[in-house]
């Protein structure tokens, strides 16, 4: 059985949990996730999500 899990969720996790261990501050976190709004209405947006579903290939692949 495949499950499959979106990028947002998964990072959201992460980031949950990189907070609640202390290994980032929230100041950090939010400035990073405004950093991914404002890189996410660039003209990069379309490479990036292409690099990611090609990780999610080959990650599935596996």
């Amino acid at each position: 059985m495949a499950l499959s899990v979106s990028a947002a969720v998964l990072l959201g996790i992460i980031v949950f949990v990189l907070l609640k261990g202390g290994y980032v501050r929230v100041g950090s976190a939010a400035a990073c996730a405004l950093f991914g709004f404002t890189l996410a209405a660039t003209g990069l947006a379309p490479l990036i999500n292409t690099g990611l579903a090609s990780l999610a290939g080959l990650l599935a692949s596996l």
